[in-house]
């Protein structure tokens, strides 16, 4: 059964006759999202501090946000997460998501980075993966100057960013630091959608397949590019010697089964995975803490998770 707060919440987003994004420019789209968040995020709790930092990936630069948790401005060698917004990796931004990483930050008790990495179509594959390492590169590298632990530093997002996420693991797995932990909400796993789910919640859940084939298509270079593991985490010859993982999937999500599955591949590779489905929610509900109350469980999960994995706020700064 659909949660009846989900159902409701379908129900007003049909009443207002809104194009669907894949009826949209990647600029309306992006200026869409961005304007809705104010109906069904929770309000932004205070923290301690945040702070943007502008970072080389290449030749370029992007942004990461800091956040800090309250009460910690006289703590040192903190744990922290490198969190990768949602969005197909063409719409979402650092605002989009702000709520969630203050969230997460204060709960978790941890440094969040928030990666403004750069989006489809104008910076196709594999520039958000490259944005994703360089992003936790840094992080490991001015670690003493940021106040962290480099090595506890985790990796999370939801939905692109969870792609991200389980990407970067992989390509940062023969490096001296790797991320201690992956959190992954609702991931997108395999770029072929060919999952059973694709085809039982493609209509009718926010998250369409018309909407999944047009984020693709403003993500991908060519066709080819879905069988890259760096495109298709799933795909990749090996998951062994991943960091431990939670992988969170909604039932009513497209991209559902490709999330067992990539959880189910973690632990057949002897990776220490944690799987929850909140059976009842559709994508993107995380976010949604306004109106759905089971988003606000799910937060609070994750947090515990991270905490959990991370273990410790640090040490008092001398």
């Amino acid at each position: 059964m659909l949660d009846p707060q989900a159902q409701s919440l379908l129900d007003l987003i049909a009443s207002t006759g809104l194009p669907p994004v894949n009826q949209q420019t990647p600029v309306d789209a992006r200026q869409s999202y961005r304007q809705r968040r104010g109906y069904t995020q929770p309000e932004a709790p205070a923290v301690d501090c945040v702070k943007d930092h502008a970072i080389a990936s290449g030749t370029t630069r992007i942004t990461v946000r800091e956040y800090r948790p309250a009460g910690s401005a006289a703590m040192t060698q903190s744990p922290a997460l490198l969190y990768l917004h949602g969005g197909g990796w063409t719409i979402g931004d650092l605002e989009t998501h702000d709520v969630l990483c203050r969230s997460l930050c204060n709960q978790a008790q941890c440094v969040v980075l928030s990666v403004d990495y750069r989006l489809a179509p104008e910076h196709a594959f594999p520039t958000a993966y490259d944005d994703a390492l360089a992003a936790f590169d840094w992080a490991v590298t001015e670690a003493q100057t940021l106040g962290i632990d480099a090595s506890r530093i985790a990796i999370g997002g939801d939905s692109a960013g969870g792609n991200l996420a389980a990407a970067a693991c992989i390509g940062l797995r023969d490096k001296p630091f790797q991320p201690a932990f992956q959190l992954l909400i609702y991931p997108a796993t395999d770029m072929r959608a060919v999952a059973p789910s694709h085809q039982r919640n493609g209509e009718g859940y926010l998250l369409t397949s018309d909407a999944i084939a047009w984020f693709t298509a403003q993500y991908l270079a060519q066709a080819a590019d879905a069988i890259d593991w760096r495109a298709s985490p799933l795909l990749a010859a090996s998951h062994a010697e991943l960091p431990p993982a939670l992988v969170l999937t909604a039932g009513f999500d497209p991209l559902r089964d490709e999330g067992l599955q990539y959880a189910d591949a973690l632990s057949v590779a002897g990776v220490a995975t944690q799987y929850i489905c909140f059976e009842r929610q559709i994508h993107g509900f995380i976010t949604m803490g306004r109106v759905l109350g089971e988003a606000n469980t799910a937060v609070s999960l994750c947090a515990l998770a991270l905490r959990s994995a991370l273990k410790g706020r640090g040490h008092p700064a001398q």
